[in-house]
Parts: structure tokens; sequence; C-alpha cells
């Protein structure tokens, strides 16, 4: 029986330090994976239409510029993408959130946001659930299924989503977060609570990371997954 006890004291104890172990792997955006104003190794890009002519890198004449830019990291498209790192995946109920700046759109309304429940991420039958939003105020929550896609939540109007507009001065800042719980999935903006869908109704379990559309000059402040 003490065998016993001590055996399952240990492997509790040794639990804590597995869950920190991955959490340490995550993306910092206090702490760059990598050099600073340089291309991240650890992240993978995966474009909607492959084309290996696509330059991603930190010089300004690339395709996709991403970088390193503490706090966080920044991004200008190219060709519309999904960015995520390997360790940033969750699973069971969860909260994954980001800080992103918009910079000038022009006339363009390009979304960006978060996706959540990945899977197969660099195969042709990947698939993810999103959650946008564009500098119309509206939100969107979609499914991409290999090259397909398909509606969770059409392009709704929210008076909780910044725009860019005149009177911004240099970029326009909002947080999305997805808090996925036991029986919904909640998704909110600057703090308020846009939209629940049945969690048996979105793709949770498995890669989180980031979309961005085409054309569009980002910066991500933060992003994780709690």
């Amino acid at each position: 029986m003490r065998t016993l006890l001590l055996s399952f004291l240990l492997a509790f104890l040794a639990l804590p330090a597995v869950a920190q172990d991955d959490a340490a792997m995550r993306p910092d955006p206090l702490t760059p994976q990598g050099e600073n104003l340089q291309t991240p190794p650890t992240w993978h890009i995966r474009l909607d239409r492959p084309n290996d002519d696509i330059v991603i890198g930190a010089d300004s004449t690339a395709d996709i510029f991403f970088v390193n830019m503490t706090p966080g990291w920044h991004v200008t498209t190219g060709p519309a993408a999904i960015f995520y790192h390997p360790a940033s995946t969750a699973e069971g109920t969860y909260r994954a959130e980001t800080l992103i700046h918009l910079f000038d759109p022009g006339q363009r309304n390009e979304a960006f946001g978060l996706f959540v429940g990945g899977s197969n991420l660099e195969e042709d039958d990947m698939t993810y659930d999103y959650f946008l939003i564009r500098n119309t105020g509206e939100f969107l929550i979609k499914r991409r299924t290999g090259s397909e896609t398909s509606l969770i939540q059409d392009w709704t109007k929210h008076d909780a989503i910044q725009t860019y507009g005149p009177d911004a001065e240099s970029s326009v800042p909002n947080t999305l977060a997805v808090v996925v719980g036991a029986e919904n999935v909640d998704f909110h903006i600057n703090g308020e609570q846009v939209a629940s869908h049945p969690r048996s109704h979105i793709h949770t379990d498995g890669f989180v990371g980031l979309r961005v559309n085409h054309a569009l000059n980002l910066h991500i402040e933060d992003f994780k997954v709690e």
C-alpha cells in the first residue's frame, strides 16, 4: 500500500513539470525565438494556395514579411496564410487570445484573427475553424476543410470592433479571444462576447494560431493559449 501511494505521489508531482515544459515551448511575445527583427525559425506558415515561388522572410521585398518584433511579431502579406507554432496546441477547455494592431488598410477590407482546432495543417485534408474581423466592423466564424470552406456564422456587424479610420494615428488594436468551455465556445472581441456556439459545432482540439488574409499590415502584440 505504501509503495502504491508513493508511486501515485511521484506521478502526480511529475504532471506540473510536463505542463510547464510544454508551456515553455510556446511562443512568448516578450522573448523572441530566434533573432529579433528576423523571421522566427520555429513558426510554420501555410498558404491557402501552396506556391513554391512565394518568398517568406525578413526582407522588405518578401511576399510575406514575418519577423519577431518585441513585443510580438509583425506580418505583412502577401497571399493569405495561417501562421502557427508547433507547441501551440490545446484540447479540453482553454482560452486562446491575441492582440492585433491593424495598420492603414487603404480601401481593402481583408480579414484577420485566430484559428483553433487545427489538424493535418501540412496536408491536403487540413482542417481548422477561424474567427476573423475586418475593417468594416464585422466578424466571421468559418471552417476550412482542405480547399473548401463552410460558414459557421456569416459576417456580423458589432460595435466592439475597432476600425481604422481618418482619426487613427498609426494603427488600431483589437483583442480577439476564443473561450472553449465544457458546453459552449464563446467568441470575444475587446472583452465583449459577440457570439456563442455549442462546442459540438466547433472544432476545438488541435493547433491554435493566426490567420491573415491578403495584403494586410499587422502587428501581433500578444498571442497566447491558456
